[in-house]
């Protein structure tokens, strides 16, 4: 079934994640966050929605984008390099498109790029003309190139790409990379960023128009109270009020200082801090006049 038809009348959201893989436990952590909870299958691909009515299928990474596009899930937490890659070949093959991302979700960042030999020297995308490239990503490269106009040649590989230099079936790889040891181990280097990936929720085209739909909505109020806090602290203290001026500009990067009630001649304040306080930085503080500094975690927020 196309995800542009109309679906059969369901009650119940169904998410697709992956069942193992990089992405599977950072998944169901941030869907627990949100106050889901499930009861397991014997055969460990589906989960039952006890807390509500929202169930999991557990599959491969590469699935997700067909079980959205085929109206069997709402919704699947995939990587953005997959679902791109699907929907460009979708796009290539004169399929309309099916599905999209409707949120990042700041894990499982990595990067599509293009790595060559370390001997190259490497002098831009125009140097690509004529090689052969051997990649997992064949639609998005072949959109990259065409962008450019190069005329180079895509050798797609499902697996083990980074060996293809030296075995002679290509010049440079595209791939996805983490920390870059894997290129190392391997005599390549990156070059060029083609796309910069992270988990994402992703969702038809056509949302549903019956009782999944209100369930997405408030499914995705919720992830964005996670989301939105997951690298904040919130950061309490007190201070004379002729030291404010100089902890705002130490504090350039938070939200407005609220000021609480006085206590005892000095203001009690607070903000939300984006990333980790340091010691360094709460030192600082301290001798900007800070006094009885702490530092909370958020778990949530409906603001």
């Amino acid at each position: 079934m196309s995800a542009i038809q109309a679906a059969p009348a369901r009650d119940r959201l169904r998410i697709a994640i992956q069942k193992n893989g990089r992405l599977a436990e950072p998944a169901r952590a941030l869907l627990s966050a949100c106050g889901l909870s499930w009861r397991e299958s014997r055969d460990k691909l589906f989960c039952y929605g006890e807390s509500l009515p929202v169930d999991l299928l557990l599959v491969r990474d590469d699935d997700i984008p067909g079980l959205i596009a085929d109206g069997v899930c709402d919704l699947g937490i995939v990587g953005r390099n997959e679902l791109d890659e699907q929907g460009a070949a979708r796009v290539q093959a004169g399929l309309a498109p099916a599905f999209h991302a409707l949120r990042g979700l700041g894990f499982g960042q990595c990067r599509l790029m293009l790595a060559v030999p370390d001997e190259w020297e490497w002098q831009g995308p125009a140097q690509l003309s004529g090689t052969r490239i051997a990649t997992s990503y064949p639609a998005i490269l072949k959109d990259w190139l065409a962008a450019r106009a190069i005329d180079a040649q895509v050798v797609e590989l499902s697996g083990s790409v980074e060996i293809a230099p030296r075995l002679g079936t290509a010049d440079l790889i595209c791939d996805l990379v983490s920390s870059g040891a894997t290129l190392r181990a391997n005599q390549l280097k990156p070059v060029e960023t083609l796309l910069d990936s992270e988990a994402v929720l992703a969702g038809a085209v056509r949302s549903p128009d019956d009782a999944r739909g209100a369930l997405m909505a408030m499914l995705l109020r919720r992830l964005d109270g996670v989301v939105q806090v997951q690298d904040r602290k919130l950061l309490m203290f007190r201070a004379e009020q002729a030291n404010v001026p100089a902890l705002e500009k130490l504090l350039a990067d938070a939200e407005p200082l609220v000021r609480l009630p006085a206590d005892e001649g000095a203001l009690r304040l607070q903000t939300m801090c984006p990333g980790p306080l340091t010691w360094q930085r709460m030192e600082e503080l301290e001798r900007a006049g800070a006094q009885q500094l702490m530092v909370l975690s958020v778990e949530r927020s409906l603001a």
